[in-house]
């Protein structure tokens, strides 16, 4: 144990975290889907549209050291409030915009809510004991299924785009179209807010309250950290990217609608967050080590797969191509939990900072494999090519987790095990 009393203000921790984390997911990744109804309408190019959602993800990734600081020092209670809050506004401001300007800021200030990410895992860290923690952070984790959130609305509710008339509400201000979709969201924000403010546990646990800033800052010079974020950019960064590119690639390459696209990316997106838990469930019984080393094993042999399948020599049909991306995503979606399962491990009295730092290299892939998918697209003439940029990222972390743990097992016994929650008999 960590000394962690887990109270039933545990588990609402747990769960308002949980569905806050979800709906800001949903706001963060929006423009994978709308952007697809925003170009026709703006007439924006590929590129354009590309780097509005890459914006997003950026201003998502680079803040969650901030705030996973933040969340230590003044309580996740008021660090997730104020951030739902506050991307309220952009969010309901980006169904007025009309310039490729206007809407790069908005996409800069609602991505923000990405942050959230590091802020709910420092909330929960402080609220679980050791024994249960890779349990919580993987149901918390889940929430990224919000990627699929805006696309199972317009697959599952097409009315949606047009409940609201052209000339829509108020004078204006409730436009239809996908307009309305930023408007909805931002009430959904503003009602989560209260709920956060209103049904949390009080007084809030703050590690971090009163300890000098650097102090926070001590895990950023272990190497480990920033290895931890390589993994994370191939479980989680090419997760993100993925599902930004996946509904694009199922309109340009196999000619289905935005619908049938939103459905088949979702086919992606919910094994790679459903399955969160199980990882996490993995991890608190066969250490987190044992569970990265068999996700990067599998994700290697279907990245071989679809590099192949990616070449001039055959091109998958439809549900071929489908069933792979499932399995990939069921690996991401253990592989998640099972990272982050070594940052309490490693370092529980500073999650806020080490989950931060990890948790925004991982979001940076996300920002930076997007446009990478779509030069290499246009480049080659062969979009599939974007998974051999993956494989050769997961081979990589395969490698230095290998090497890790090659060095660990050669050194003095004063040098920790790579895998700390396994360094019994199960290691």
């Amino acid at each position: 144990m960590n000394g962690v009393t887990e109270t039933s203000g545990s588990r609402r921790v747990l769960w308002l975290s949980t569905i806050a984390f979800t709906l800001m997911f949903n706001v963060w990744l929006m423009m994978g889907v709308l952007g697809i109804s925003v170009r026709r309408e703006l007439g924006f190019s590929n590129a354009q549209l590309e780097w509005l959602i890459a914006v997003s993800i950026l201003s998502g990734a680079v803040f969650r050291l901030n705030f996973g600081i933040w969340a230590d020092t003044y309580g996740g209670r008021n660090v997730i409030g104020l951030l739902l809050l506050a991307v309220a506004v952009p969010t309901y401001l980006l169904s007025q915009v009309s310039t490729f300007g206007q809407m790069i800021v908005c996409a800069a200030l609602f991505g923000l809510a990405g942050n959230s990410f590091s802020a709910g895992i420092s909330w929960n860290a402080v609220w679980f004991s050791d024994e249960t923690k890779g349990w919580a952070l993987g149901i918390f984790g889940a929430g990224n299924v919000g990627a699929a959130g805006t696309k199972m609305l317009v697959a599952f509710v097409p009315g949606v785009l047009t409940i609201v008339p052209a000339a829509g509400y108020l004078g204006g201000m409730i436009r239809g179209g996908w307009r309305f979709i930023p408007v909805f969201y931002c009430l959904l924000l503003v009602l989560m807010a209260l709920a956060v403010f209103l049904l949390s546990p009080t007084p809030d646990r703050t590690p971090s309250r009163g300890r000098p800033f650097l102090q926070t800052l001590r895990p950023l010079r272990h190497t480990r950290v920033w290895r931890f974020g390589l993994y994370y950019v191939v479980v989680f960064g090419a997760y993100v990217a993925l599902s930004g590119w996946l509904p694009k690639y199922y309109i340009d390459t196999y000619g289905v609608t935005l619908q049938v696209a939103a459905l088949l990316t979702a086919t992606f997106i919910f094994p790679a967050s459903l399955l969160r838990p199980v990882g996490g469930y993995l991890s608190d019984r066969v250490g987190p080590r044992v569970v990265t080393y068999s996700v990067f094993s599998v994700m290697t042999v279907i990245l071989v797969v679809l590099s192949i399948l990616g070449g001039s020599v055959y091109k998958p049909g439809l549900y071929s191509f489908v069933a792979l991306l499932f399995g990939l995503g069921c690996a991401m979606g253990i592989g998640k939990a099972s990272v982050f399962k070594y940052i309490p491990d490693y370092f529980p009295n500073d999650v806020g900072a080490a989950g931060g730092v990890v948790g925004a290299l991982g979001a940076l892939g996300g920002f930076i494999l997007p446009p990478a998918f779509g030069w290499l697209g246009r480049s080659t003439g062969i979009p599939q090519l974007a998974f051999a940029a993956l494989l050769a990222l997961t081979l990589w972390s395969l490698l230095w987790l290998h090497l890790s743990v090659v060095r660990s097992k050669s050194s003095s016994p004063s040098f920790p095990a790579d895998d700390k929650a396994t360094e019994s008999a199960r290691a």
